[in-house]
């Protein structure tokens, strides 16, 4: 046994302090495995296969595996799923210990509507044949094709049947398990859907609900926990949380941790961080701030307000929420925080150290808060909440038009149609939808009813209000198949962009990294914007655009700052596109400006975020430039801006396709053959062929201000005037960088 292992062994208690690491095998992905080095396996006394419990935040319990001989034995290697379960970070300290584990008679779990109503028990059971679980854990439906008597043929085939193949996406949380304690499904378990708000947690004296764990019952919330759709991991996180810190001081008491508990949900306007509080804090007391309201007082004022409400909950115990806590508690490296700032901490600090309170703060601009409210007395953990993607935006739509009367909605479309849009511009858009609907019932009589046409029509009139998440690209009616020819370009931008961010899963079960971001460079009006734009359409993406140098600022680290908040919203959007429009002024070849070493910071942050520590996942990059040889070599290796695509001018079939797309609304006599003109405008770019066609008609009203359409003579005239703009010697440069790519 190594030196490592044997200092990591505690043996009265007989169990391991390891380092987690995050398992990036994409066999091992979301499957409850965890991988230990031999020695460890034989320090614990267990074989492969066996069962083990992890204890972080939280313990739960996993089969274990054995990790390559490259590990140290000090490193536990944990999927994402598990890292979640047992409450750690990675590169934390997680406690691996031998499970107890029993034959489970029955297991409830909560998932998605779209599964509880289409996969049945049987299916259900085959899926989660053979895993370790816990009450509150999270498990996937991925089957446990490790270890001997295991098979994943039959239940991938029955899952695909029943739902498609959004069932390797989709996540359940464990509600009930009989008996009591970590079990493992096997063929006689009885498996079946439960409800997820009312789990049933295991303590001393036996099973009990969270109502009854409850100290002082208030009324229901307006949104229960099973409406969070999209955040039921953050919800089980911090019920979790709030269980063992207020219910079982007891059990962190017994591991050496103190069990005190500051939270900050931090996620964007609108997402719903203050309603999953609420909604997980249903039945405990609850004392809320707002922080805006109270920041807006004299300082004197709001240490006041800040005191009361801490002096209120520390007879009886409970939950302080204090929402956009970064108004109350600004931070700022320009200028020191105010004297009351300290006292208001000083305040929090007390509430939490207090037994039976627990902290929770929220913001949408984590990093605008004061750096002192993330210290380990006060808020120790955060959870993140996400801009929710197509299929929770149709959830969600689901929640917000239950009992409303309506005709033959097609909510996955709205929610297609809606990137960038959180909880409340949904909201929003139903409340629209709803006046328009009105108005019609109001002028005809009838019934009143919503119909697809007011949820379509509401979306001209409502913008989403995170509108960094879309307000530079506008995702319009031209999609792909609209774009003339370009198929070579077409095929790759949908193979490098589209597949990885519509088809993750595809990736992940072949075992391989999709490209991490793609080139589109061209000559000048060849259509590279113009594409990009139908890609967005497309896909339905949403997208985050920078044009040229538009992130260069004077101020030193604002540049930086600006490429670290762009990455920062796409992440928050996955899955996301970031368009880099005229890269070569972005990312230029280091070393080769005099801008007192702006530029090469900023391509240095753009590396970094493209392939430094903290993976982009769902994110893939795509920059735009005429000028590839100016763009930074070392952005166009392998992991960054790995694929090139390469926009050739077009050609008499491509200038055809461009013609009849311009000339679609243009009324154009029969003098004007489009096949003939096509041929004879040899050097053109497509944007020269839309600008023919406008002057076209230009040059018709100048005959005529009342011309009922464009002649043969109107384009002759215009040829005089719009001229091929395409250069011979840059297109023959572009094709000789694409032939040596």
């Amino acid at each position: 046994m190594t030196d490592l292992v044997t200092d990591a062994f505690d043996e009265p208690r007989g169990r391991l302090s390891l380092t987690a690491r995050l398992n990036t095998s994409a066999t091992d992905s979301r499957r409850g495995v965890v991988r230990l080095h031999p020695e460890a396996l034989a320090a614990l006394g267990i074989r492969e296969w066996d069962a083990v419990s992890l204890t972080g935040a939280r313990t739960t319990s996993a089969v274990v595996g054995v990790t390559g001989p490259d590990i140290p034995a000090g490193t536990a290697l944990l999927d994402d799923v598990t890292l979640s379960n047992a409450g750690l970070r990675e590169n934390s300290i997680v406690l691996v210990a031998p499970a107890t584990v029993y034959g489970a008679r029955s297991v409830t779990v909560s998932g998605s509507k779209l599964a509880t109503q289409s996969i049945s028990s049987a299916t259900l059971r085959l899926a989660l044949l053979g895993k370790v679980m816990t009450v509150g854990d999270t498990v996937s439906l991925l089957p446990r094709d490790l270890g001997p008597g295991t098979s994943t043929s039959q239940a991938s085939s029955a899952l695909t049947s029943s739902v498609g193949i959004t069932w390797t996406s989709e996540l359940l949380t464990v509600t009930g398990v009989d008996p009591a304690g970590p079990v493992s499904v096997q063929p006689n378990s009885v498996v079946a859907w439960g409800d997820g708000t009312t789990l049933t947690t295991d303590s001393p004296t036996g099973a009990h609900t969270v109502a009854e764990a409850t100290r002082e019952p208030t009324a229901a919330p307006p949104v229960s926990v099973d409406d969070l759709r999209g955040a039921h991991t953050q919800a089980g996180r911090l019920a979790e949380w709030l269980k063992l810190s207020l219910d079982q001081p007891e059990l962190l008491q017994s591991l050496g941790a103190k069990p005190h508990l500051g939270v900050l949900v931090s996620g964007p306007a609108g997402v719903g961080k203050s309603t999953l509080v609420r909604a997980v804090c249903a039945g405990r007391r609850l004392v809320e701030l707002d922080g805006p309201e109270v920041g807006a007082l004299r300082a004197e004022d709001r240490l006041s307000r800040v005191s009361s409400a801490v002096a209120t909950l520390r007879d009886g115990g409970g939950v302080l929420l204090v929402t956009d806590v970064d108004a109350l508690l600004p931070g700022s490296a320009d200028r020191p925080p105010e004297p009351v700032a300290t006292l208001i901490l000083t305040e929090l600090r007390a509430a939490v150290a207090t037994p039976g309170v627990a902290f929770v703060a929220t913001s949408a601009v984590p990093d605008a808060v004061d750096a002192r409210l993330r210290a380990p007395d006060l808020c120790d953990r955060e959870l993140g909440l996400s801009l929710p993607d197509g299929a929770t935006r149709k959830a969600l739509l689901d929640v917000l038009l239950r009992g409303v009367p309506a005709k033959d909605l097609a909510l996955d479309e709205i929610g297609e149609r809606t990137p960038g849009f959180v909880v409340v511009d949904l909201a929003a858009v139903v409340r629209e939808a709803a006046l328009r609907a009105a108005a019609r019932a109001s002028s005809d009589g009838q019934t009143p009813a919503l119909t697809q046409d007011d949820l379509t029509g509401a979306l001209s009139v409502i913008r989403p209000l995170s509108r960094s998440a879309t307000e530079e690209v506008a995702v319009g009616s031209v999609t792909l198949e609209d774009v003339g020819d370009m198929v070579e370009t077409k095929q790759a931008l949908t193979e490098a962009v589209l597949w990885p961010l519509q088809h993750p899963d595809t990736f992940e079960r072949l075992g391989v990294e999709p490209p991490r971001g793609v080139l589109l460079y061209g000559p000048p009006g060849c259509g590279k914007t113009f594409v990009v734009r139908a890609l967005a359409s497309s896909g339905r993406l949403s997208v985050h655009a920078v044009k040229g140098a538009e992130l260069m600022d004077k101020w030193v680290g604002s540049s930086e700052k600006a490429v670290r908040e762009l990455f920062r919203r796409a992440r928050d959007s996955a899955p996301s596109l970031v368009f880099l429009d005229e890269i070569d002024a972005l990312a230029p070849r280091r070393g080769q400006s005099f801008d007192s070493g702006v530029t090469d910071r900023v391509v240095a942050a753009l590396l970094t975020e493209l392939d430094g520590i903290n993976p982009l996942r769902e994110v893939v990059v795509l920059g735009a430039t005429n000028r590839p040889d100016l763009i930074d070599p070392a952005l166009l290796r392998p992991g960054r801006l790995e694929k090139s695509v390469f926009v050739e001018p077009p050609n008499a079939d491509a200038r055809r396709d461009i013609l009849r797309t311009a000339g679609k609304n243009i009324p154009l006599s029969a003098d004007v053959n489009l096949d003939q003109l096509a041929d004879t405008l040899d050097g053109y770019s497509a944007a020269d062929c839309v600008a023919l066609l406008r002057e076209s008609a230009l040059t018709a009203m100048r005959r005529s201000i009342d011309a009922a359409d464009v002649t043969a003579d109107d384009v002759a005239k215009a040829r005089a005037t719009v001229r091929p703009s395409l250069d011979p010697a840059q297109v023959d440069a572009l094709r000789a960088f694409a032939a040596n790519r």
